[in-house]
């Protein structure tokens, strides 16, 4: 059935998708469907957009729907996800240049490609380059602001920003970025490195990302953020959380800080199971975990929350 598009579309020159099913955009591939889904052809298809957008109704974010689990209620509002031309990355005088849809693997090994060292941890991050900046993503002992130059896009209203990491508080899986920011692109500083050595180095550490994780499974990566002074795991498996199963969520028996579906899980089985390992930990230890996966969306009988960016 055809909808009539709101004023805020017009002359918007991307492709626009009413009523749009998110569950395949998402690993975990749960939940319900957006309003609206926009995915603008440019820079300036998405700051028209945003110019034009002047409602109380929410924006929400989506990259790679690695780190995400959309609410089986589904989402009120408009939903933008940046492809194209966001994904596009290159290399001037030592830089690397991503957009924010570009995914934090192909930067990675961009990089290498160009001999240029330093962005080879991206290689373990799903997601893409504007999750990784609104949360400062890392592993193997490295965080985007350890490497991030600046990172630029547009707020609420359609006005260019461009930020650095201290300007922003980037810090352990978190920066104080206003929630209307919508990142567009991100610079990175690079040294000079050997082609094949970087390329060894990936692939060690993809192998070593399998042992350890269950990786082709649908799960969302790391549920929960590392506590100061502790693993997440670690605590989750002294609260005898291993292996927990709520309708067809599990907790991974291979590592402990991942929820998977198993087929037939629902968005509100994994939420319920992530924060049933929440209160056994913290009747266990006393330690608040805090979800590192994005909850978006509403519970069917709910109203919406509100804005959030997620991966």
């Amino acid at each position: 059935m055809s909808r009539t598009l709101p004023s805020y579309f017009d002359g918007i020159t991307g492709k626009v998708s009413p009523d749009a099913a998110l569950s395949g955009l998402t690993w975990l591939g749960v939940g319900g469907r957006a309003d609206w889904l926009f995915e603008p052809e440019d820079d300036a298809d998405l700051q028209r957009f945003l110019a034009q957008y002047n409602t109380n109704s929410p924006l929400h974010i989506i990259g790679a729907g690695s780190n995400m689990l959309v609410r089986d209620g589904g989402i009120d509002g408009v939903v933008i996800r940046l492809t194209g031309q966001f994904a596009e990355i290159q290399h001037q005088a030592g830089f690397i240049h991503a957009g924010a849809g570009a995914s934090d693997g192909e930067v990675a090994r961009f990089a290498a490609k160009q001999g240029r060292a330093g962005l080879s941890f991206m290689i373990g991050i799903p997601g893409t380059v504007g999750g990784g900046l609104r949360m400062n993503a890392g592993c193997y002992g490295s965080e985007f602001k350890d490497v991030l130059v600046s990172a630029s896009g547009f707020d609420r209203q359609g006005k260019a920003f461009t930020a650095t990491p201290d300007e922003m508080n980037m810090r352990y899986r978190a920066s104080d970025a206003p929630q209307g920011w919508v990142f567009t692109s991100a610079k990175f500083a690079t040294v000079e490195g050997d082609k094949d050595t970087l390329r060894a180095e990936m692939k060690s550490m993809i192998a070593s990302r399998a042992d350890a994780q269950p990786i082709g499974a649908r799960t969302g990566g790391s549920t929960f953020a590392n506590p100061d002074g502790h693993k997440a795991w670690q605590v989750i498996d002294a609260a005898g959380c291993r292996g927990l199963r709520k309708g067809g969520a599990l907790l991974s028996e291979k590592h402990c800080n991942f929820l998977i579906n198993e087929g037939q899980a629902t968005a509100e089985d994994l939420e319920q199971l992530g924060e049933e390992v929440r209160d056994r930990v913290k009747q266990h230890s006393g330690i608040e975990l805090r979800w590192e996966i994005r909850r978006i969306g509403k519970h069917p009988s709910d109203a919406d929350e509100g804005e959030h960016h997620v991966l």
